[in-house]
């Protein structure tokens, strides 16, 4: 019994990457556009994208932590007694 188990998660995490893998439609997208470019031009798109793609998960967690945060970088700066 255990060894069945033990067995089938192996399969799992082998093959669960080409089960799962798609990739983002922007990455996609961007990479689709930027075959005629050059590589510099190339590389800034895929990397905007990310950037962009990382922005929101920030911007939530700002928003919900946003006293805590605040908090703290007024404690940084507040005189030491």
């Amino acid at each position: 019994m255990k060894r069945s188990i033990i067995l089938v998660v192996l399969f799992l995490l082998t093959n669960v990457q080409q089960i799962v893998a798609q990739g983002c439609s922007q990455c996609k997208m961007l990479a689709e556009q930027g075959n005629g470019l050059d590589e510099n031009s190339f590389a800034g798109n895929i990397n905007g994208g990310i950037l962009y793609l990382m922005l929101i998960p920030y911007l939530i967690l700002l928003f919900l932590f946003r006293k805590q945060i605040f908090n703290f970088i007024k404690g940084l700066f507040s005189p030491k007694a």
